[in-house]
């Protein structure tokens, strides 16, 4: 999954057909101001697939910012908000003054509904809480999203306005669905936030919703560069697909963006290590193999850099490993010829042709404050996550 149209000399294109599922589980909860259903008005343009893509630029790092969000307008009048990008989440929700019970620092005014509100009987609300048994018998969509660091949501589903511009020149105002968050706990970087843009594999996610109306193919992608920033895009008119390397999404586990099952590689040759199920989330800043994987990749690492100029550096908490050289690094270009590129396999469930996916020093390596180059590749055994192995926004 390398570069198209839109890659940098250290840009990184990530590619994901998307198939509907449901993903995400909620619990109940009441609806905070009285709202009424109402029709909406007509959509600007026909719906009809392959109409174009829409792109938006995006803003942020890995490090030391420790996210990427992306400017979405909403509402009528249409008001911008930040919204952190996240492919492991389905739902696209707002901080909302409903009003609201708990909310974070934001970097607009909290997102003020109209009063559209879906209902228990929508097919949107019924994918949402599938999972979760919700009894929903307020009448309304209730909604509560939890995340792996601690952050989490509760609120209920309403439907607004999204004016989009695509890059053919056409206009839209689909009406989607989204959350009206009033009740939110902050994650571990506690950073501002206006809401979270759920990207995930489930029907209510945003790129599901603009598919399903026929707005655009199902197919979302970023490219991200090493100095900061990038491109979101929907649609598949945005990159050359002669350049990008392809594999089937696996049908055992729709609820995650996961080519399957890998196999890991150092300097170009098999580790052992085997059978590694994998799943990409931009939602996380770095990535993480399972602690076998992890600490038999750190130790190659190791054995690799001995006789280099480098020099362990425990001292410095950027992340678990850092070295420092003789003295302060200022980029990974003062580095990368030091790191020997390591890939994962996948088998594509059996097929005779696999794929390979490879990390490059500019996909796992940042520069600390210090001036340390860190490794950022993490054990995610430690941290939670078991045998799953994540590919973070960092690596994609």
């Amino acid at each position: 999954m390398k570069k198209g149209k839109l890659g940098w000399g250290l840009g990184v294109l990530v590619v994901l057909m998307l198939i509907l599922e449901s993903s995400t589980s909620s619990r109940g909860v009441r609806w905070r101001k009285a709202m009424q259903h109402q029709e909406r008005e007509p959509l600007m343009v026909p719906n009809r697939v392959g109409v174009s893509s829409v792109m938006f630029p995006l803003h942020g790092n890995v490090y030391p910012t420790g996210y990427y969000n992306v400017t979405i307008q909403i509402g009528q009048p249409q008001k911008p908000y930040f919204l952190d990008v996240d492919t492991g989440s389905d739902l696209t929700w707002l901080q909302c003054d409903a009003p609201c019970i708990r909310c974070m620092e934001a970097h607009h005014p909290y997102y003020r509904p109209n009063n559209d509100l879906l209902s228990c009987n929508d097919p949107l609300c019924k994918s949402l809480q599938s999972n979760g048994g919700n009894r929903c018998d307020s009448g309304q969509c209730d909604y509560e999203v939890e995340y792996a660091d601690g952050g989490s949501s509760l609120g209920v589903l309403v439907r607004d306005v999204f004016p989009l511009n695509f890059t053919n020149g056409a206009q839209a105002r689909p009406h989607l669905s989204l959350g009206c968050g009033y009740k939110q706990s902050p994650d571990a970087t506690n950073h501002p936030l206006d809401g979270i843009l759920g990207l995930g594999r489930g029907k209510t996610s945003i790129i599901s919703q603009l598919s399903s109306q026929g707005f655009v193919r199902n197919v979302v992608g970023h490219c991200l560069s090493s100095r900061g920033g990038g491109y979101l895009f929907f649609g598949d008119d945005i990159y050359d697909s002669s350049h990008v390397t392809w594999t089937a999404l696996s049908q055992e586990h729709p609820k995650h963006y996961s080519p399957g099952y890998a196999e890991l590689y150092f300097g170009g040759r098999t580790t052992g290590y085997k059978n590694l199920f994998v799943t990409f989330d931009s939602g996380s800043s770095y990535t993480y193999f399972n602690s076998e994987a992890y600490q038999g990749l750190v130790y190659l690492v190791k054995k690799d850099l001995h006789g280099q100029p480098l020099k362990e550096v425990p001292d410095d908490q950027t992340l678990p490993l850092c070295w420092k050289g003789h003295i302060p690094f200022q980029s990974i270009h003062d580095v990368e010829n030091y790191f020997k590129p390591f890939a994962l396999r996948f088998t594509n469930g059996g097929e005779s042709k696999s794929t390979l996916f490879e990390f490059t020093p500019e996909t796992h390596l940042i520069i600390s404050s210090k001036g340390n180059v860190c490794m950022g590749i993490l054990n995610g055994t430690e941290v939670g996550l078991g045998n799953l192995n994540l590919i973070g926004g960092k690596s994609s």
